[in-house]
């Protein structure tokens, strides 16, 4: 069973070196396409958010010409995390492409036990702090003190689930700060590559029913842990984009 107060807590190592929100750059998250099969994954870093769990094996791989990222899991759970300073307001949207060997058997994403993916994306923001209740801030005051680093207080999980409907958005089962929106469900797509993108905008507005604040990370694991099950999954490379029309004001 995982340990983790929080879903966010995983990433705090890595968000110390986060940009600043004046950054006015382009956001890039490092193209996998752009590195050799077999290399070193650069500038991503490793994320664990339970620490006793075996971790996925993530490897650079060539797949029709093109260079991805291929995860299997085996009971186990880590992910990877790039630390990138997001304005949603001029870059709501996110793309990428995933695809699965198969969904998993036995998770369940309404229950702790069942907390497991074949593919997940994270998208962590800047959620002011002084708008938890009480009882959160003090949790995330006590994981804080436990990682040494400040967390990121909300977080969008777009997942390849097993058996929730596309379109479903809940909380996930360890906290209501990540909330869980199912974009691919079952095993129709497969083994096929899947091109997704995504408002982050309006899902942040329909889970959190409120305007977003910036990104401040981007993640992705395959995650079979809690149910013991294996999982091979790939992913492509991810892009924060401008709303169509919107490009060069």
């Amino acid at each position: 069973m995982k340990n983790r107060l929080s879903i966010l807590a995983a990433a705090a190592f890595v968000l110390s070196g986060t940009s600043s929100a004046a950054d006015t750059a382009e956001p890039a998250v490092p193209a996998f396409s752009a590195l050799p099969a077999n290399g070193e994954i650069r500038q991503w870093q490793s994320l664990k958010p339970a620490p006793k769990a075996s971790e996925t094996r993530y490897a650079l791989v060539n797949d029709s010409g093109t260079t991805v990222l291929r995860a299997e899991a085996d009971n186990s759970m880590s992910g990877m995390i790039y630390a990138v300073r997001v304005d949603v307001r001029r870059y709501p949207l996110l793309r990428w492409r995933w695809k699965v060997r198969a969904p998993l058997s036995n998770a369940d994403m309404r229950t702790r036990q069942g907390d497991d993916y074949a593919a997940r994306i994270y998208v962590m923001f800047d959620y002011p702090a002084e708008k938890l209740g009480f009882g959160t801030r003090a949790k995330l005051k006590l994981a804080e003190s436990l990682y040494g680093q400040k967390i990121p207080t909300a977080a969008l999980n777009y997942v390849w689930d097993n058996r929730q409907p596309v379109g479903t958005i809940q909380a996930n089962a360890y906290t209501d700060r990540a909330r869980m929106i199912v974009v691919q469900s079952g095993s129709q797509q497969a083994g096929r590559w899947v091109t997704e993108t995504r408002d982050m905008a309006a899902d942040f507005r329909a889970a959190f029913g409120e305007d977003p604040p910036d990104v401040v990370a981007v993640a992705l694991a395959t995650d079979t842990d809690n149910t013991g099950e294996s999982a091979l999954a790939w992913y492509g490379d991810i892009e924060f984009l401008q709303a169509p029309g919107k490009a060069g004001e």
